[in-house]
């Protein structure tokens, strides 16, 4: 594949140009297709993982390297869709992540190839109708945190350190950069401290293979976990937004969450906010008694379209519990609609954030 620096710099051109032209769609759920192919053990491990003595059922990551071309089906169902933004099947492929599975040994090559399968799904779209669409490395928040303590006796107490996060992101990003991905997207944060752990890991992985710093910007996206709009580490989206300004991420919103209706608001005020694009991509409504996610194409589509309508949005799409069908809906529900204009931001006053923010 040819993912040479001048290639990468004329797709983000053309990346940020399309940004300000219309709203970009993103594609949805990887989790919600997989599960629908009934995977058993056998599929998982195949030959490679045969004689691996822990369970690998649920380890979708892993299908990168025992079941690429079922990766690949789905990257190009979402290509049929009509997604812009193709998300690589990386969310869990980190070190610490995959440590459950004992497959952390597996990382960057997990990644480096996730990121060649869309990117491959990705260039022959394109050969095929001219139209360019972008790969999104997606990195997801791991199953530990370093601000919050693991045991509520003891409060200093840590799972995981600063070092080590950056050193898995560090890792991780190594793969999909080199797998040729056009954006690193940054996804789920619930812990702002691991988010800024992954920035650290990300510039180290770029000057470790002599990438631009500008060359695959990051797309910050959060999750709130109730309706007062605050992170699971506590921070509201003011604060949350003021932590990580610094990494100059070329969009940055809310995924997962409360699903459409409960995310409205809280996408409203980051609208009001921040001075780059927004992104928005909630679950498929919450999950019912059996775990299951019950919202239509339809219903999703016709919320997701009065949020464009009213400006909101400049890259939009589906996550938890949705399909190609609920990002078909998406596609044709916002065409033809305005981005959302980019808003000025106040820096007459210095800002800093803790749970809060404090203008001094």
């Amino acid at each position: 594949m040819d993912t040479t620096q001048s290639l990468r710099t004329r797709r983000l051109s053309d990346f940020k140009t399309t940004l300000a032209d219309r709203i970009i769609v993103i594609d949805g759920a990887g989790g919600t297709v997989f599960q629908d192919h009934a995977l058993v053990e056998d599929n998982f491990r195949a030959e490679r993982f045969s004689n691996t003595g822990i369970d690998l059922r649920g380890n979708y990551d892993i299908l990168n390297l025992t079941q690429p071309s079922l990766v690949s089906s789905v990257h190009e169902s979402y290509i049929k869709a009509g997604a812009d933004i193709i998300t690589t099947n990386t969310f869990s492929s980190t070190q610490i992540a995959q440590s459950e599975y004992q497959m952390d040994e597996h990382v960057q090559e997990m990644n480096y190839v996730g990121a060649s399968l869309a990117y491959e799904v990705v260039r022959l779209a394109e050969e095929r109708d001219g139209r360019v669409r972008w790969v999104a490395g997606s990195l997801g928040p791991t199953n530990k945190t370093a601000s919050m303590a693991s045991d509520v006796n003891n409060p200093g107490q840590r799972d995981v350190s600063f070092n080590e996060l950056k050193s898995a992101y560090e890792m991780a990003a190594l793969g999909l950069l080199e797998g040729g991905v056009d954006i690193l997207l940054l996804e789920t944060i619930t812990d702002t401290l691991n988010a800024k752990a992954a920035i650290v890991g990300i510039e180290n992985a770029k000057n470790k293979i002599g990438l631009a710093a500008e060359i695959a910007p990051l797309i910050i996206s959060g999750t709130v976990i109730d309706q007062s709009g605050r992170t699971l580490s506590g921070q509201t989206l003011q604060a949350f937004w003021i932590s990580l300004r610094h990494a100059n991420a070329v969009a940055f919103g809310l995924n997962c969450s409360l699903g459409h209706s409960g995310m409205k608001r809280h996408i409203a005020e980051l609208s009001r906010l921040i001075p780059v694009p927004t992104i928005a991509y909630p679950n498929a409504g919450l999950p019912n008694e059996f775990g299951e996610y019950d919202e239509s194409p339809e219903e999703m589509s016709g919320a997701l379209k009065e949020w464009a309508e009213e400006s909101l949005l400049n890259i939009v799409g589906s996550c938890c519990g949705s399909n190609p069908e609920h990002t078909r809906a998406i596609v044709d529900a916002v065409r033809g609609l305005k981005p959302r204009p980019l808003v000025a931001e106040n820096l007459s006053s210095l800002s800093l954030a803790g749970l809060d923010v404090l203008h001094i």
